[in-house]
């Protein structure tokens, strides 16, 4: 016995120093790739002092890309949310012809180039497009306007609240909803005090994603904004155009409100997280198994 121990206690300390490298290597990444330039960018941020820090982020430039950040969103979100919720619903409640086009459309966000979306939207309603000419005649302007930055920010965003629901209401079953349908209950009363109190926290979390998204999404409005100061020009866009004229301390002022929003996503993700744990992966393999 004393033997097989002996012979056990080797192993036993290589596993731990094997998990003490692995994770002192994963740490120094996340430092190296992820902490440095984040605290880079409140030193650059804040390196000629307080002054110049927020007579950058009170500018009229400054100001006018904050509220259309937040006007994009504002019109993205609830869209990609009810859209979400019907896909979720659809997807995991019934079984029809054509499902599988319908997730292959819900992921295809994730597998186009946001530049290549934007390309897309300008070749549809741009002035040479297939609606140009008649968008044109009647004085309507989607591209270079407020217009098309609503339809490739909706589009690089709307599979966040469908991908976060359909796993979850697929390991959730139908038996809820079936039951309160046979106690007659309408659609909508089995819908708001059946589904949605079931769905509360995963919604809450695809809503969440899909604002940070939604706020720092560059490449595909960078190709329909048309860079107009003071128009068309979200926070990332704003970035862009201080850095490239040299302006860093307001560049990197602009990209600090951004870092935060970043932080305040992964602070309220983690907590929804901790306090949920199936949203932290265990709907997603349901839903591998289904496809499966």
């Amino acid at each position: 016995m004393n033997t097989r121990a002996a012979a056990a206690e080797p192993t036993t300390l290589a596993q731990l120093a094997g998990r003490g490298l692995l994770i002192t290597l994963a740490v120094l990444l996340l430092a190296l790739f992820l902490l440095l330039p984040l605290l880079a960018v409140f030193v650059q941020a804040l390196v000629k002092g307080f002054g110049p820090f927020l007579e950058s982020l009170a500018s009229e430039d400054a100001l006018a890309a904050v509220r259309l950040t937040l006007t994009v969103a504002a019109i993205c979100v609830p869209l990609n949310t009810v859209f979400g919720v019907m896909a979720a619903w659809a997807v995991a409640k019934y079984e029809f012809r054509g499902k599988g086009v319908l997730l292959t459309l819900i992921d295809l966000p994730f597998a186009v180039s946001p530049v290549i979306s934007g390309m897309i939207f300008v070749l549809v309603f741009g002035l040479h497009g297939w609606f140009g000419p008649w968008l044109g005649e009647h004085d309507f302007k989607v591209i270079f306007a407020v217009p098309g930055m609503v339809l490739a920010t909706t589009f690089i965003t709307f599979p966040f609240v469908a991908r976060e629901l359909i796993p979850l209401m697929q390991s959730q079953g139908r038996d809820d909803e079936e039951a309160a349908l046979s106690l007659g209950a309408s659609g909508w009363q089995t819908f708001r005090l059946v589904t949605l109190p079931n769905i509360r926290w995963g919604l809450l979390y695809g809503v969440l994603l899909c604002n940070a998204r939604a706020m720092g999404e560059f490449g595909a409005v960078s190709v329909v904004s048309g860079h107009i100061r003071g128009e068309t020009n979200t926070l990332p866009l704003h970035v862009e155009i201080l850095y490239n004229e040299y302006n860093f301390v307001g560049a990197f002022a602009t990209a600090s409100l951004l870092a935060l929003l970043a932080l305040v996503t992964l602070v309220l993700k983690s907590l929804l997280e901790r306090h949920h744990p199936e949203l932290r992966g265990g709907g997603r393999a349901a839903d591998a198994r289904a496809k499966v």
